[in-house]
């Protein structure tokens, strides 16, 4: 006879610092392992390269995630000009020289203005 899930022990949230080359299902699946219940769930998908903050919501908690998935979000980027990779990731080898062009303060505003949304 397959086992009953057991309700959440406590309602809240967490604040994950996810570390590169994990999944956010991935921290999931290991917060539902630790804590031993299942009803986790997370306020948007990092990508497996990225860090930063995963907001994780436990119990009954997991439905305000309603309110809060169409709310504005803000990411901050590191950039590295003149250098490619065979994938286009930071995962790749390295392709042709690494010269980075001549910017000025005024280039960069419009590039990462253009990458706002």
């Amino acid at each position: 006879m397959p086992r009953k899930p057991q309700p959440a022990p406590f309602d809240g949230a967490i604040v994950i610092d996810k570390p590169q080359g994990k999944t956010s299902h991935d921290i999931v699946d290991a917060v539902r392992h630790l804590a031993g219940f299942r009803q986790v769930g997370h306020l948007g998908t990092l990508d497996p390269l990225a860090t930063g903050v995963l907001v994780l919501l436990l119990g009954r908690a997991t439905r305000f995630v309603q309110f809060y998935s169409g709310r504005r979000k803000r990411y901050t980027a590191g950039f590295r000009f003149g250098f490619a990779t065979d994938t286009y990731d930071s995962e790749g080898q390295a392709q042709g020289p690494d010269t980075a062009p001549a910017l000025d303060s005024a280039t960069l505003e419009k590039f990462a203005n253009e990458r706002v949304g």
